[in-house]
């Protein structure tokens, strides 16, 4: 889906989140590409930096998101959730760029990190796809991961159950 010119309220860019939430695993970086926020790998980054996100005015959301190569798959698609959320809900605070570590931690103020976090977790396991999984009596933290290609960490948080 190409953009022509991004979404600008957040109800716009909720709808656009929501529309890419049609089954699991949701695909985080065309959700990303639907903002106008591009997204690139980047190789070399050391293990504890796992992404940043940075104001880009050449991108039509005005952001751009680098994720670290390196780290699993699972591990970059969190990230990718959580600094879409900042997109999102704190496009105010990123200026020149947000650095989160390995446990998403920014330097930013703990409730900050805490939506960001909550919101990567809405977008990657939303309630409409993972309800009816556990209703169906698919309950094994494991097998929902895999279904959801997050960590069973994630998905542990998610269903509120000791890890």
């Amino acid at each position: 889906m190409t953009v022509q010119t991004a979404p600008r309220s957040l109800s716009e860019q909720r709808q656009v989140i929501t529309n890419y939430q049609r089954e699991a695993p949701v695909n985080v970086v065309p959700i990303a590409n639907a903002l106008g926020i591009n997204v690139y790998k980047v190789p070399g980054w050391p293990s504890d930096l796992s992404g940043m996100i940075k104001s880009d005015t050449a991108s039509p959301g005005g952001f751009s998101i680098f994720v670290n190569a390196n780290h699993a798959v699972n591990r970059r698609r969190f990230t990718i959730a959580h600094e879409i959320a900042h997109a999102v809900l704190h496009p105010h605070l990123i200026g020149d760029g947000i650095t989160d570590d390995a446990l998403l931690r920014s330097g930013l103020p703990d409730p900050v990190e805490y939506q960001a976090n909550k919101m990567a977790a809405d977008i990657l396991m939303p309630h409409h796809l993972l309800d009816p999984l556990l209703q169906s009596g698919i309950t094994d933290v494991s097998e929902l991961a895999r279904r959801f290609r997050v960590s069973d960490q994630a998905m542990s948080i998610r269903l509120g159950v000791p890890q």
